[in-house]
């Protein structure tokens, strides 16, 4: 993070601006994201062009113009083309002093990937910040769910010297969202990350959740069961919650998490209309045996959600990864973009390393 007087330094001349093709690679929602939040971090301006340029609907969703506006706030941050359906989007950020955000989310956008954009700034600003949502969806397709979110996700910023902690007050599925989330976080100088063993492994735990209309129907219970009739080649004891959660729309969720001596690593499935809540089960049981047999440090998930954070906690940080996506491989060219390093990959282990 840049320090007063050379934030001042920086706004009395002609900024640096980074030119962004969001049609690069995976061309995806995440260019946007991850553009924005290293832009606040830096004090850079960007320009993002070919905005979801290959998708069915491209340019900016009410998904993305969440996430920027976000960000706009924290660092009074000025944007040009913010508007559905936009291919093109100026953003010019200043400096990042806001220590409470209230955010209001219309629709039932992610509000994990919300924060995803948002957590490198707010960390940035080394101070204890707290960060409202007012609608939005806590557990939506595409996008990590609250609980993995909050079990493996804040597993990674806690290593790194994060004091972060998520209240739900009232989870959101799609299609109303409504959901009502607040975020309390202490950030300090972020410490080099490192995640090469996995360790013995501790313990494996369900998360399943529904909305209370679904009480009756025993979903909860019902995707535990499908979970642990495909976990039965762990022979590891596996514990489970289970929630009934207030929610104005019908949902269900359910994520798998196992805890290492040295790392986690989890997988999530999402209930739907016509999906019997056992294959809610199988089918998170599914992805989490792909994960869990590759002895990988990270997930593929948190693979990419990881990658700001080796790169801000300095030379060399790295982890082992169970695999490297177009995903992943994306968001490294984005980073890159704005800071003086490199990500390196060396046989499933991903390395960054400053010139």
């Amino acid at each position: 993070m840049y320090r007063k007087e050379e934030r001042r330094a920086l706004n009395s001349m002609e900024r640096v601006q980074i030119e962004i093709d969001g049609s690069y690679g995976e061309g995806g929602g995440q260019i946007v994201r991850t553009a924005c939040s290293f832009a606040a971090v830096t004090g850079k301006r960007c320009r993002i062009f070919n905005i979801r340029q290959a998708r069915r609907t491209p340019g900016l969703q009410p998904q993305h113009l969440a996430s920027v506006r976000a960000l706009a706030q924290i660092c009074s941050g000025q944007l040009h083309g913010d508007e559905i359906g936009s291919r093109e989007l100026a953003f010019t950020p200043h400096q990042i002093t806001t220590p409470y955000l209230r955010v209001n989310v219309a629709t039932a956008a992610s509000i994990t990937l919300m924060l995803q954009a948002l957590l490198p700034a707010v960390l940035a600003l080394r101070a204890v910040t707290t960060i409202q949502f007012e609608g939005g969806g806590t557990d939506t397709s595409r996008a990590p769910t609250l609980d993995y979110f909050r079990h493996v996700f804040l597993w990674f910023l806690r290593r790194i010297g994060v004091d972060a902690e998520v209240e739900m007050i009232r989870r959101g599925y799609y299609p109303r969202g409504g959901a009502a989330i607040r975020m309390k976080v202490v950030a300090r100088k972020l410490d080099r990350l490192e995640l090469v063993d996995r360790g013995p492994l501790r313990h494996v735990t369900l998360f399943s959740l529904a909305s209370p209309v679904l009480e009756k129907r025993k979903v909860a219970e019902r995707q535990i069961a499908g979970a642990l009739g495909a976990l039965d080649s762990l022979r590891v004891p596996i514990r489970s919650e289970l929630e009934y959660d207030l929610s104005f729309s019908v949902g269900s969720a359910l994520c798998i998490v196992a805890e290492f001596a040295n790392t986690v690593i989890g997988s999530n499935s999402l209930g739907a209309v016509g999906k019997r809540a056992e294959e809610v089960g199988k089918e998170a049981a599914g992805d989490f045996l792909r994960e869990f047999r590759s002895s990988a440090c990270l997930d593929r998930h948190m693979a990419d959600q990881i990658l700001p954070y080796l790169a801000l906690g300095g030379y060399s940080s790295s982890a082992t990864v169970s695999e490297v996506t177009s995903h992943c491989r994306t968001n490294m060219w984005v980073i890159e973009n704005f800071l003086d390093g490199r990500f390196q990959v060396r046989d499933h282990t991903i390395v960054w390393t400053t010139s």
